[in-house]
């Protein structure tokens, strides 16, 4: 009566929880959780069992990109145990999947700051490799073609991925680099939370102003977005609801309800208009993007 959980990132608050909702839903079926890490470096082939003992599970949920793990994603293909995985985005992988849709996500907030007036947009993202990233930026591109505007390369930056120092330290280098480019860009499109906050930092050294200078929207709504000066835009993703039907998929698998390879689910985020986002300087709101009734909108 074990599920196991193995986590790409344990730094990754949105990753607590999703398992906090796994757990809650294996417990209310007799289930109880064991965890494993699989945070290894890039060159390191981790196999299975130095990850998580697939004997003493039931059944496993996996989350985050595993891609630059090929011997453990092996090894739970022949394990036998009914797994499924969270955010994969579009890495191929013969798993039912649990997603939020990332390009929608990224699309609604490049529409919003085109709507504002937002011309000269730059995206700031984690490693190329991953497939996150590679979502987001595609879900980038294929707004600002949408709206007729030029692909800049110059305003398209990749960093790490893993929350915490990294993505603030990488967040503020990043945004340097964008606000090199001529003419500068009037907004920032941020891969999550802690990109937004080192952006945010740069921008201030800078000597310029959120909103007035240069807008801010980001993916992810973490409680840690509350404390940003001015209030962060986000786009939100259902963390807690991605765990909850990880877990509901398992224990479909496990009492017979479904069989063979399952299903995928992807599940929608959420735009919340805040403080961050405004129109570019001297120039008027033009068409704010979606309307009232398509966000959440939380002015405090």
């Amino acid at each position: 009566m074990l599920m196991g959980a193995i986590v790409r990132d344990f730094s990754d608050p949105f990753f607590a929880t999703a398992i906090e909702a796994t757990a809650i839903e294996a417990m209310s079926h007799g289930y109880n959780i064991v965890l494993g890490h699989a945070h290894g470096r890039v060159d390191e082939s981790l196999a299975l069992t130095a990850v998580l003992e697939p004997r003493h599970c039931d059944a496993i949920v996996m989350l985050g990109d595993m891609q630059d793990q090929p011997r453990m994603l092996e090894d739970l293909r022949n394990s036998g145990v009914p797994v499924v995985a969270l955010w994969q985005g579009n890495s191929p992988i013969d798993f039912p999947t649990v997603d939020v849709d990332d390009r929608a996500g990224v699309m609604a907030g490049l529409k919003h700051l085109i709507g504002l007036g937002h011309r000269r947009i730059a995206v700031l993202t984690g490693r190329r490799s991953v497939s996150t990233s590679i979502d987001r930026v595609a879900g980038y591109c294929r707004a600002m073609l949408d709206a007729g505007l030029e692909l800049d390369d110059d305003l398209v930056r990749y960093g790490e991925y893993n929350y915490g120092d990294y993505n603030q330290v990488d967040g503020n280098r990043m945004a340097l680099e964008v606000l090199a480019a001529d003419p500068r860009p009037t907004a920032i499109f941020a891969a999550n939370n802690f990109i937004a906050f080192g952006a945010m930092r740069s921008l201030h050294e800078a000597g310029l102003r959120v909103p007035e200078d240069v807008s801010i929207v980001a993916f992810d709504d973490l409680p840690v977005a509350w404390l940003s000066d001015p209030f962060m835009t986000v786009v939100d993703q259902p963390a807690y609801e991605i765990g909850r039907r990880g877990a509901e998929l398992l224990l479909a698998r496990l009492d017979g309800t479904i069989s063979g390879p399952g299903r995928d689910v992807v599940l929608p985020s959420e735009l919340r208009i805040r403080r961050s986002s405004g129109a570019p300087a001297g120039q008027s709101v033009m068409n704010p993007g979606p309307t009232a009734e398509a966000v959440s909108l939380t002015l405090a």
